[in-house]
């Protein structure tokens, strides 16, 4: 004869099934008991993020540092050379004047230098645009003898100072009958090692399947590098773009060799020039220069510098 056991109450309220024993009606496991005490506030945050005002104390005392003698330029450019001798000279102008940039542009024909060196960076970038992008996707996507070769002497160009090459240069430039005219100050800088180098770093990057399947549909090679290669390098272009025309816009050397006429000066050149009289430098009016010639580069630099900071960290400049 077999005793069978009365069945037992499921889920009674004074017990919890399996071995762990009865548990009181009134303790039952909540959210905060698995989780744990809510942690402090002030404690969120780790160790390395609660000394952050003296980073910003660092940060800021760097920004006035890098930005005071911008604005002492600007402030000076207003200010007579007079008085800005003075010893000490004060930081505002005491007699606001215009007078220094009236000589540039009324007396000095400011404006026809500021045209030349328009011309000249514009057409620089424009050429190192073109003719970089070409020779870096040949370099990154094409397979032809003499690769490795090529691009080993593109990477050793950028270790040859621009002074040796400075005579030969000029001499080539003077037996072709450039010199005192745009091509000769424009045709030696169409195309730059460290924009090869810069573009086709970046083109390595670009998937190999995308040329592929254009490859495929039929798309000839310079179809594929205008419509597929060349929208896809933008931030590469614009960091491109930002350091050709500063390079460009502040060349002085190289103008002041080849334009011996004052109607083909450039910003740089004109500016050291005539702002040395034959006693004294004409510090106002330096000042007001310097002013003209920064404005563009500070203007291009505001437009692309979220495209520039996004090409350097994607190349193989770091």
């Amino acid at each position: 004869m077999t005793i069978t056991p009365p069945p037992r109450a499921a889920d009674e309220p004074g017990e919890v099934p399996d071995r762990l024993g009865p548990v009181p009606a009134s303790a039952s496991v909540t959210d905060t008991d698995v989780a744990g005490p809510e942690p402090h506030p002030a404690g969120r945050r780790g160790r390395g993020e609660r000394p952050r005002w003296w980073l910003y104390i660092v940060l800021t005392l760097g920004l006035i540092a890098m930005v005071m003698p911008f604005v002492w330029m600007i402030l000076g450019s207003f200010k007579t050379d007079a008085e800005i001798r003075q010893n000490p000279t004060g930081f505002w102008p005491q007699n606001p004047t215009t007078e220094n940039y009236e000589t540039l542009f009324v007396r000095l024909d400011f404006t026809t230098f500021f045209i030349n060196s328009v011309v000249v960076a514009v057409f620089v970038t424009l050429g190192n645009i073109v003719f970089c992008s070409m020779v870096g996707y040949a370099l990154a996507k094409l397979q032809f003898r003499g690769k490795k070769l090529l691009f080993a002497l593109v990477v050793g160009t950028l270790m040859v100072p621009g002074v040796v090459t400075f005579v030969p240069l000029f001499v080539l430039v003077a037996n072709l009958g450039l010199v005192n005219s745009y091509p000769g100050l424009i045709l030696p800088f169409l195309i730059s090692p460290l924009g090869v180098f810069l573009m086709r770093q970046f083109m390595l990057s670009l998937p190999d399947e995308l040329i592929e399947a254009a490859r495929i549909d039929g798309a000839s090679e310079w179809r594929i590098f205008l419509r597929v290669i060349m929208p896809m390098c933008g931030p590469a272009v614009a960091t491109l773009t930002i350091l050709t025309f500063l390079a460009s816009w502040n060349n002085f050397l190289w103008p002041l060799v080849v334009a011996t006429k004052e109607d083909m000066y450039t910003l740089p050149v004109a500016l050291a020039l005539y702002s040395v009289g034959q006693n004294a430098a004409r510090y106002g009016l330096m000042m007001a220069g310097a002013v003209v010639v920064v404005l563009p580069i500070l203007l291009v630099f505001v437009f692309l510098q979220r495209y520039f900071v996004q090409g350097i960290a994607l190349t193989g400049i770091k």
